[in-house]
């Protein structure tokens, strides 16, 4: 047997096309996100995300990694306000960096965060944390509330069950 005969060949691609299956708006008051991959298990997801002019995000910090590729407008960290992201820029933070986005006119782009949001009250206490099962069950919850239509997106999952016969007690 050759090797790719021992591939398991997908019977079509998985691909989202964020300006066809759409987005859900206002997410969060002024943020509009189209979900592309939401892995609950690996704690991984990926959105295209537009945020309006005037945008201001709680402080937040995050427990993984975060890549930010800007495709539109511009924003900054109110705590880094000359490392202005432009159309082109990608950013990449490491886990713990924390930060408040703000966006004056208006701006989108793809990210891929691994772990956890953690966002802040203006006391540093604890106000939310947003991880992959959150975007999804808010997304969900907001589009049937609002009567939007759930965009499409990528769900790997594993299925977790017992074995048929366990080792140790035979069940």
């Amino acid at each position: 047997m050759n090797i790719a005969q021992s591939i398991n060949h997908a019977k079509h691609l998985l691909t989202i096309n964020v300006n066809h299956d759409g987005e859900i708006r206002d997410a969060l008051p002024g943020v509009h996100v189209s979900p592309c991959f939401l892995d609950l298990d690996n704690g991984v997801w990926v959105i295209y995300t537009r945020f309006d002019a005037s945008t201001l995000l709680p402080r937040n910090f995050h427990t993984g990694v975060v890549h930010f590729y800007t495709t539109a407008g511009s924003w900054n960290y109110v705590e880094y306000p000359e490392d202005v992201q432009t159309a082109g820029s990608y950013l990449f933070e490491p886990a713990g960096s924390i930060h408040t986005f703000s966006s004056k006119e208006g701006t989108e782009g793809f990210m891929v965060i691994n772990g956890a949001n953690v966002n802040l009250n203006d006391d540093d206490s604890l106000m939310l944390i947003m991880d992959a099962g959150w975007i999804e069950r808010t997304l969900h919850a907001i589009a049937q509330q609002s009567g939007q239509k759930s965009p499409r997106y990528i769900k790997p999952s594993s299925a977790v069950n017992f074995s048929d016969k366990h080792p140790l007690n035979g069940f």
